[in-house]
């Protein structure tokens, strides 16, 4: 009998602190840990204020606060950036917020090497990653790198008590479409798959709570758990469809990233589930249902998120522009990605049909 089991696994450093208030109390031990002196604090309008109170008990240690991240950072917000983190003589940098906060903060780490620590306040899971993002001339460019993985994150439940319940559940099923892929990606590893599942089921079942009562800090803290699951699953493996559909969808056409995420998941796992049977059975498992496409968008539905591209405003000539840019590049994916199936799924996805239409 032969042992089917083929894989590698490589663990990221880094340092995780999860507990409620740790913004305020941990991030200033975290900062001293690293022997920084003089940190740039990074936000964006939203979550200001936390940032703010990040920055007063940083006291000393705070060379100041730049709050102009925007989503899928903009080259020229990111070139603003780097030039503030050197005028102000920073040594390191901390990113407060979203992934447009952590994402600009990656930036900055990328451009000088300056050490990055993370203190997300959604789900999207950007801080347990090398991966970066820039969005330059309506194209989306990403591209890994060590010197943008947090040296420490700083998990805060409290953090998230104030993001209002559209947000959370959009957030929440982007974080779960980063443990979909990791399932059948051409890198995944038995542990990556017990992390992929439990981040899954973690989520799934904190976002229908997080709805019912936004302040349950149980709740909220069940779905940053499960976020950091599945923000750590993205990190160690090689995303596919889904995520380069996502990619394109926000960088060209300027969609919202999370929602973005939430419509096309169900179509890309339909997509892929032919060809990767074990992962699509694996996430099924973790959701409590027999088929996980149709769960996951039923998930959407009863949550009040958005479950098609043209409530996002993705026009019906849109369609064939994004499926060119999705295909024209090679990438690792399941099943063979062509420039039909790319636009069957981009469709269903735009009208908000039931995903089953695109399973093939």
């Amino acid at each position: 009998m032969t042992n089917a089991l083929d894989f590698s696994y490589e663990s990221r450093p880094g340092r995780v602190v999860f507990r409620a208030g740790a913004a305020v109390s941990a991030t200033p031990g975290e900062v001293e840990r690293l022997g920084l002196r003089r940190v740039l604090v990074v936000c964006g309008t939203r979550g200001a204020d936390t940032a703010r109170a990040v920055a007063e008990a940083l006291g000393p240690a705070c060379a100041g606060l730049h709050d102009r991240a925007r989503m899928h950072v903009p080259a020229e917000v990111a070139d603003a950036a780097v030039q503030t983190a050197r005028a102000v003589g920073a040594d390191g940098c901390v990113a407060v917020g979203g992934g447009s906060s952590i994402g600009l903060g990656k930036a900055i780490a990328l451009r000088t090497g300056l050490p990055l620590i993370a203190v997300p306040s959604t789900y999207s899971g950007s801080e347990m990653t090398p991966v970066w993002g820039l969005t330059e001339n309506g194209v989306k460019r990403t591209g890994r790198d060590a010197k943008v993985l947090p040296r420490s994150v700083v998990y805060d439940p409290e953090l998230t008590l104030s993001l209002p319940v559209p947000l959370s559940v959009t957030s929440g099923v982007n974080a779960i479409a980063h443990s979909v892929e990791a399932l059948y990606a051409p890198d995944t590893s038995p542990l990556i798959a017990l992390m992929a599942q439990e981040g899954v089921r973690a989520m799934a079942g904190a976002l229908p709570a997080v709805a019912s009562d936004p302040a349950s800090r149980a709740a909220r803290g069940r779905a940053l758990y499960g976020a950091w699951l599945c923000g750590s699953c993205l990190g160690a493996t090689t995303m596919g469809l889904h995520h380069k559909l996502c990619h394109v969808l926000g960088g060209t056409f300027g969609l919202p990233h999370a929602e973005t995420h939430t419509v096309v998941l169900p179509y890309a796992l339909a997509y892929n589930a032919p060809a990767a049977p074990e992962a699509a059975a694996a996430v099924a498992r973790a959701l409590d249902a027999a088929d996980a496409p149709t769960a996951l968008w039923e998930l959407a539905g009863r949550l009040g998120a958005p479950r098609s591209l043209a409530e996002l405003g993705l026009t019906e000539a849109d369609l064939a522009t994004a499926a060119e840019q999705a295909t024209n590049q090679a990438y690792a994916n399941p099943r063979p990605v062509t420039a039909d199936g790319v636009l069957a799924v981009l469709r269903a996805a735009r009208e908000g049909a039931p995903p089953a239409t695109v399973a093939g």
